[in-house]
C-alpha cells in the first residue's frame, strides 16, 4: 500500500492547481481542471460508478455497497486546490528513505533543519517525502486524495471484505475558502462524511473557528507636501489609526489553541487610498460576534471623527465552527477514535486553527469531521509528508468502513 500511495502522490503533487482567491470563476484557476480530468479517469479504471464532473469542478464517484446490511451512506472528501500562498509550479518531490533525524538540505540555499523544525524526530526510520525548496509540496491536500483512492482502490481489490454504498468527492478552491459554495449536497447524498485533510499522525477534529474577511478602506486627499497644511488627508495614517484600535496581542504569532485573532494580512497604500484587509478567527461564537463588532464600532468612530465618507468597511462570514453541528452527531466521531484506536493510533483531538470543507459543509447538512491526512508545514517550501502517516490514513478510512458494517 505504501509505494501505491507514493506513486499516486507524487504524481499528483507534480501538477500544478493553485487556486486563486482573486478570480470569479469555479474553480478558480483552469489548472485544477487537470487534476480533476485526471482522477476523473482513475476513478473509471478502479471501477467506481456514478461518476460526475460538473461545471464546477465537483468531482464525484460511488463504490457501491456489497452487502444487504442498512448501513448509512459515508462520504469522503479532499481539496484538489493547493495555497495561492506559496508557489505550486514546477513542484519536484523529494524522496528520504529511511530518514535518520538529521537536517534535510532541499536545495544549496533551503535546509530542513531539526533546529527549526523538531517535529522531524518523530519521522525518523521513516520515508519522507520533501519539496526541492523552491515550492510548496501539496501534501494539503494531495494526500488526502491519495490516501482516499488508494483506500478505494483496496475495497475493489478485496471484495470480500463488506461495506456499504461509500461515495468520493473531490473539489475546488478549499485553499480560498469558497470549498463548498457550489457543492451539491443533495446530489452527493450522504449521511455524514469526512474530509481527509489534517495534519499529522492521529489528528481528529470536529471543531473549526468561526471565520470572517473583512477589508477596510480608507479614502484621503493628497495636496503637494509644501503646500498640505489644512488640505491633505493621508490614508495611510488613518489606516494606522484602525489598526491601533485592534488588540495588540491577539494575531496569529501570538495565540494558540482555542485563543481567537485578528489578523492583518495585507496593506495597500498611498495618500489618496488605504486599503487592509483582515481575516477575523475565534472558537466561541461570542468572542467572534465580539470581534465583528469592535470592527463595525471602530469605523462608526472613525466616521463621526473624520466623516461618513472616510473609511468603507465590508465584512462578510466565511464559516462557522462546525461543532456546532457535529456534536449532535457524535457518534461519527466516536467510531473514528475505535478505527485509531484499533490500529494503535492515539487521537490528538484539537480543534482546527483553521477552516476545511467540512466547516462548511456541516451548516449545509453534512456533518463533516476531520481526519489527518499526514503533512506537515503546509504552505510552504519547509512542507513535508510521511509515507507511513500516509498508509496510516488510508487504514483509517478501511477501518472505519469496516466498523459501519460489522454494527450494521
Amino acid at each position: 500500500m505504501k509505494e501505491q500511495l507514493l506513486e499516486r502522490f507524487i504524481r499528483y503533487a507534480k501538477i500544478d492547481t493553485e487556486s486563486d482567491e482573486k478570480s470569479q470563476t469555479t474553480p478558480s484557476t483552469t489548472n485544477q481542471w487537470d487534476l480533476l480530468h485526471l482522477l476523473k479517469e482513475e476513478l473509471s479504471t478502479l471501477g467506481m460508478e456514478e461518476i460526475t464532473l460538473d461545471e464546477n469542478g465537483y468531482l464525484f464517484a460511488t463504490l457501491p455497497a456489497n452487502t444487504d446490511k442498512e448501513i448509512p451512506v459515508i462520504g469522503f472528501l479532499a481539496h484538489v486546490d493547493t495555497s495561492p500562498d506559496f508557489t505550486g509550479k514546477n513542484v519536484n518531490p523529494q524522496r528520504h528513505d529511511n530518514y535518520d533525524g538529521s537536517d534535510l538540505v532541499l536545495n544549496e540555499d533551503t535546509t530542513l533543519s531539526v533546529s527549526r523544525f523538531p517535529e522531524l524526530q518523530n519521522y525518523i526510520g521513516q520515508t519522507l517525502i520533501t519539496t526541492d525548496g523552491t515550492t510548496l509540496l501539496g501534501a494539503d491536500d494531495k494526500a488526502g486524495i491519495a490516501e482516499i483512492m488508494t483506500a478505494m482502490a483496496y475495497f475493489q481489490e478485496h471484495p470480500e471484505v463488506k461495506h456499504g454504498k461509500l461515495r468520493v468527492a473531490f473539489t475546488p478552491d478549499e485553499e480560498i475558502g469558497r470549498g463548498p459554495h457550489k457543492f451539491d449536497v443533495d446530489a452527493f447524498g450522504v449521511d455524514f462524511a469526512y474530509t481527509m485533510d489534517g495534519g499529522p499522525l492521529g489528528e481528529l477534529q470536529y471543531e473549526s473557528f468561526n471565520a470572517a474577511g473583512a477589508r477596510v478602506t480608507f479614502k484621503g486627499t493628497n495636496v503637494h507636501p509644501g503646500t498640505a497644511k489644512g488640505k491633505m488627508i493621508n490614508s495611510i495614517l488613518r489606516a494606522q489609526e484602525f489598526q491601533a484600535a485592534m488588540p495588540a496581542l491577539e494575531i496569529p504569532e501570538l495565540t494558540d489553541g482555542r485563543e481567537g485573532f485578528i489578523h492583518l494580512m495585507d496593506i495597500q497604500g498611498s495618500v489618496e487610498k488605504t486599503v487592509l484587509d483582515y481575516i477575523i478567527r475565534d472558537f466561541d461564537r461570542d468572542s467572534y460576534e465580539a470581534r465583528k463588532k469592535l470592527f463595525f464600532d471602530t469605523v462608526a468612530q472613525m466616521r463621526s471623527d473624520y466623516g461618513e465618507e472616510a473609511v468603507v468597511l465590508e465584512l462578510e462570514d466565511q464559516y462557522f465552527n462546525m461543532g456546532e453541528k457535529i456534536m449532535p452527531h457524535m457518534e461519527i466521531v466516536d467510531i473514528i477514535s475505535e478505527a485509531f484506536s484499533n490500529l494503535g493510533i492515539t487521537p490528538i483531538v484539537e480543534p482546527i486553527r483553521g477552516g476545511t470543507d467540512g466547516s462548511q459543509l456541516s451548516y449545509m447538512g453534512i456533518p463533516t469531521p476531520n481526519i489527518f491526512a499526514g503533512g506537515e508545514n503546509f504552505h510552504g517550501r519547509y512542507e513535508f509528508v510521511s509515507a507511513e502517516t500516509m498508509e496510516k490514513a488510508a487504514q483509517v478510512i478501511i477501518e472505519t468502513v469496516k466498523l459501519y458494517e460489522s454494527r450494521a
